[in-house]
């Protein structure tokens, strides 16, 4: 009883963020049928995207991997998406492949992200471009054959844009300012075999709900007390082409590639 309360408050916690989030946002509408005709894997799964600012500057940033922790001790969590594929008999579920990485264990996953709702902001940053997010559920179950192995469930939030010229693509236009994020995650890794669940939550460039874990002001950084929790290399991996990387033998090693 005492873990499906436990389970059950981590959910609750999920949805008031999104809920609460929304409600200090800007007006907007109902952009869900829409949303069904463009796809959000290039938000899901972008490599780059643009940065511009209203002087009409565009800088292409290379997205930085994903930020993650799991546990109440702030683990570092890493997780890859290797694919999302939209699914041919339902457009507003995606199916998922990718890899995590906690401490030295590396395990495969596979799972879908389902499209719940999508808004459009009435008033954008850009007066000739379209901005929204999608409100997705997200569960993704690792391969049970390998150690310390769950399922992840959650919500998903995607920032997306549709620019002047009818391109669907990742919203990076205030990139350039404090706080910039997308793509956050709120959930639970539950364990196959204890079936405990921890809360999980990730994000690009910041991290939803992460307590003291990021003391940052314009960017994420890491409190200090929890450096050994699998943070210590974050610096390291900053100043490398993409975070997660290192070398071997002078040739450039990805982790999810192992």
């Amino acid at each position: 009883m005492i873990k499906l309360l436990r389970f059950t408050s981590i959910i609750i916690l999920a949805i008031s963020f999104l809920e609460n989030g929304h409600a200090q946002e800007k007006a907007t509408s109902n952009f869900y049928e829409q949303i069904k005709k463009h796809d959000l894997s290039k938000v899901f799964m972008a490599k780059s995207f643009l940065a511009e600012d209203r002087e009409g500057s565009k800088d292409k940033i290379e997205r930085a991997e994903i930020l993650g922790f799991i546990g109440n001790d702030y683990r570092r969590l890493f997780i890859h998406f290797i694919s999302a594929t939209r699914n041919p008999k339902n457009p507003f579920e995606y199916l998922v492949k990718g890899k995590t990485k906690v401490r030295e264990n590396i395990c495969s996953f596979e799972g879908k992200i389902t499209v719940k709702q999508a808004r459009i902001y009435k008033r954008g940053d850009f007066p000739t471009y379209q901005q929204g997010y999608a409100d997705c559920d997200v569960v993704l179950y690792e391969d049970k054959k390998k150690a310390a192995t769950g399922i992840f469930k959650g919500k998903l939030r995607s920032g997306f844009l549709i620019d002047d010229k009818g391109e669907f693509r990742y919203d990076g236009i205030m990139f350039v300012a404090d706080g910039f994020s997308n793509n956050q995650f709120v959930g639970t890794w539950t364990s196959y075999r204890t079936k405990v669940a921890k809360k999980c939550n990730w994000g690009d460039y910041r991290i939803p709900n992460s307590g003291d874990l990021d003391i940052g002001a314009g960017e994420f950084s890491v409190n200090e007390k929890y450096v050994n929790n699998g943070w210590l290399s974050y610096m390291l991996e900053r100043r490398t082409p993409n975070g997660g990387i290192e070398s071997n033998n002078n040739k450039v090693v990805k982790w999810w590639e192992q």
